[in-house]
């Protein structure tokens, strides 16, 4: 690129908002707008790990 042309470049603009506070944003308008998980099924132990019962 010619000075000429690199000096009518356009400005850098500084960004009004941090890239840290924009990704929080993003991050609470996600758990804002996502429904909550239903609750997780007991755990059960597969039936071959459990102990035989006492006769």
């Amino acid at each position: 690129m010619p000075a000429s042309e690199r000096d009518q470049a356009l400005p850098r603009v500084t960004a009004a908002v941090s890239m840290r506070d924009l990704l929080a944003s993003c991050a609470a308008a996600d758990a804002v707008s996502t429904p909550p998980r239903p609750p997780a099924p007991p755990r059960t132990e597969p039936v071959r790990l459990r102990r035989p019962e006492a006769a």
